[in-house]
Parts: structure tokens; C-alpha cells; sequence
């Protein structure tokens, strides 16, 4: 009996693998046709070509000096490489992308061990505003993460850990937040 139902299952998973194959074909044959394209995680209108990013502003309380021009970097690298939408610094871009940093907070203790301080939170908000240039529209969100580090470092001990995931992070919620269609 029991091989019998093991048979039988494969046998359906075989005879689903097919259609479903085609499934896949048809609805990306339709999709591609919309007049919408998409690349990696991008979904992007055929008529926006062009994207401006400006300089990232810092205006948080506390202002770690290396965050705002290596926010921009990252944002500007992750645009370019994961959308086919060509740079330009005019003011006709069909996306112009403004952020500041307006948060970068890291008082925060939310572990505690023995009665101390086992582990720090380091907040960081970005206010991006986003003008759709074709559509005549503006665009405004906040993207918001937390860092938990050892409250055993310092905070420039910390800030050297976390750069990387702080960098990656944002520019990802920022990157989805423009070009996802969730």
C-alpha cells in the first residue's frame, strides 16, 4: 500500500511539473508586454530612463560623517546596478531622489544582564522624497532600522562593526520603497 501512494505522488508531481512550466512561460510572456520591464528586485515603467540622486544630507542630533556620503555611494551604486535607469544630475530626471538623515540614534539599552547594560540599539532614519518628474508627483517616506550592539564597545568600536549592515540595510529599504511594487 505504501508504495503504491509513493508511486501515485510522484507520478502527480511529474504530471503537475508541465503545466505548471507553462503557467510560468504564459504569465511572464504577458507580463513582458505590459510596458512594465523589471531587473532583480526593480520594477520600473518603460518610459522612466533617467534618475537624479542627490547628495545625502545628515541632520540628525549626532552625525557620524562617514554615513551620509557613503549612503549616497551605496544608494547611487545600487540604482545603477540593479535598474537600467541612466544617472544624470539635471533637474529634468524623470526620478529625482532627495533623502536626510534625520534620526541616528544610539542611547538606546534594550538588553539587560545582572543588572547592566548587555546591549545597546543604534537607530537610524532616513526621510527620502521622491518627484516623479513625468507624473508630476512627489513621493515622501520614512525608512527606519535598528542596530543592537554589545554595550561593552564603545560607540565608534560599534559604529565600525555595524557600518556595513547599517549601509546595506537602508539602501535596500530605500531601493524597495522606490522600485517595488509590494
Amino acid at each position: 500500500m505504501k508504495n503504491n501512494f509513493i508511486t501515485t505522488n510522484r507520478h502527480l508531481k511529474k504530471g503537475m511539473a508541465l503545466p505548471l512550466i507553462l503557467m510560468v512561460a504564459v504569465a511572464s510572456t504577458l507580463l513582458s508586454s505590459c510596458g512594465i520591464y523589471s531587473f532583480r528586485d526593480a520594477v520600473i515603467p518603460e518610459n522612466i530612463k533617467t534618475v537624479k540622486i542627490a547628495f545625502i544630507e545628515n541632520k540628525a542630533r549626532y552625525i557620524n560623517p562617514q554615513l551620509a556620503p557613503q549612503l549616497t555611494d551605496k544608494l547611487l551604486q545600487k540604482i545603477i546596478n540593479g535598474t537600467k535607469l541612466t544617472r544624470t544630475n539635471s533637474d529634468e530626471a524623470h526620478y529625482q531622489i532627495y533623502a536626510t538623515i534625520t534620526n541616528y540614534d544610539p542611547s538606546q539599552t534594550v538588553g539587560v544582564s545582572a543588572q547592566q547594560a548587555s546591549t545597546n540599539r543604534l537607530t537610524v532614519t532616513v526621510h527620502i522624497l521622491l518627484k516623479k518628474t513625468l507624473e508630476n508627483k512627489e513621493q515622501e517616506f520614512d525608512v527606519t532600522r535598528n542596530f543592537d550592539f554589545s554595550a561593552n564597545l564603545t560607540l565608534q568600536a560599534a559604529e565600525s562593526q555595524l557600518m556595513d549592515d547599517i549601509l546595506r540595510n537602508i539602501t535596500d529599504d530605500i531601493f524597495n520603497q522606490i522600485f517595488s511594487n509590494w
